[in-house]
C-alpha cells in the first residue's frame, strides 16, 4: 500500500497524514484544498473546494432541462419525435401547465419562453400540436449548430506537478538498558509461575501425638 497520494485539486503528492477525505464526494484532498462544512461549520466534516462551491452557488437547472436532454438523445437517429403530453410529464418529472392543454400558442417556437428555449437549444422545433388527442410532434432543425468537442492535448489531460517535500519519519531503536529491563521482567514472571503455590494462613505440621489420635483404627477381622 503506498504511503503517499495525490491531491485531486492542486496535484501535490503528500503523505496520508496530510490528506483528508471529502465526506460528500469521497475523494482525497490536501488540507489546504478543504474547508469545514459550509451550512453548519463543523470542522470534523470537511468538504473539498469543488463540493463547497456547489453548495454555495448551485447550478440552476430549469424544469424543462430533462426534455432538452431527451431530444438531444433522439436527434442521433431520428428527425421527428411524437410525444404525448403525459409522456412529457414523465420526462420532466412534473405536470405541464394548464395553458399547454388549452392553447396552441404555448407551443410556439419563441426563444423568449423558458419551455420553448429548451427544445430550440436542443436543435428541435414544434411542427404539429393536437390538443384534442393531447400530443405534439417535434421536428429536428437541419441548420442547428452542431456541438464541437475539442480534444485535449497530453499536457492538458494531466498537468505536471512537483512533489512537496515530505519529512521521513524514522523510528528510533530501543536502548540496551530498556531491553535488559524487559528481559529481567519476563524472567521474574516466569519464576513466579514456576514457584509452588503458597496458601494463605499459618499451617504448621501436626505433632506425632496428634497424628496418633486422628489415625484410623483398623477393624478386627
Amino acid at each position: 500500500m503506498p504511503f503517499k497520494d495525490e491531491c485531486k485539486i492542486c496535484g501535490r503528492v503528500l503523505p496520508y497524514n496530510s490528506l483528508r477525505r471529502c465526506w460528500k464526494c469521497g475523494k482525497i484532498f490536501c488540507v489546504d484544498c478543504m474547508v469545514p462544512e459550509v451550512p453548519t461549520g463543523d470542522t470534523k466534516r470537511l468538504l473539498c473546494l469543488n463540493c463547497a462551491r456547489k453548495t454555495v452557488s448551485p447550478k440552476t437547472r430549469t424544469k424543462y432541462e430533462p426534455l432538452k436532454g431527451y431530444l438531444k438523445f433522439r436527434a442521433a437517429f431520428t428527425n421527428t419525435v411524437m410525444l404525448s403530453f403525459a409522456q412529457i410529464d414523465g420526462i420532466i418529472g412534473d405536470n405541464l401547465p394548464i395553458s399547454a392543454y388549452r392553447s396552441e400558442s404555448w407551443w410556439e417556437n419563441s426563444p423568449e419562453k423558458e419551455h420553448a428555449k429548451a427544445w430550440l437549444e436542443a436543435g428541435w422545433k414544434t411542427g404539429e400540436v393536437n390538443l384534442k388527442e393531447g400530443y405534439v410532434i417535434f421536428q429536428k432543425v437541419k441548420d442547428a449548430p452542431a456541438t464541437t468537442f475539442k480534444r485535449k492535448t497530453e499536457s492538458q489531460l494531466k498537468k505536471p506537478f512537483k512533489p512537496a517535500p515530505s519529512r521521513i519519519i524514522r523510528t528510533r531503536k530501543p536502548s540496551k538498558t530498556k531491553i535488559a529491563k524487559l528481559y529481567a521482567r519476563l524472567k521474574n514472571i516466569e519464576r513466579q509461575r514456576a514457584a509452588p503455590l503458597k496458601l494463605r494462613g499459618n499451617l504448621k505440621p501436626k505433632h506425632a501425638q496428634e497424628k496418633k489420635l486422628f489415625q484410623k483404627k483398623e477393624k478386627p477381622q
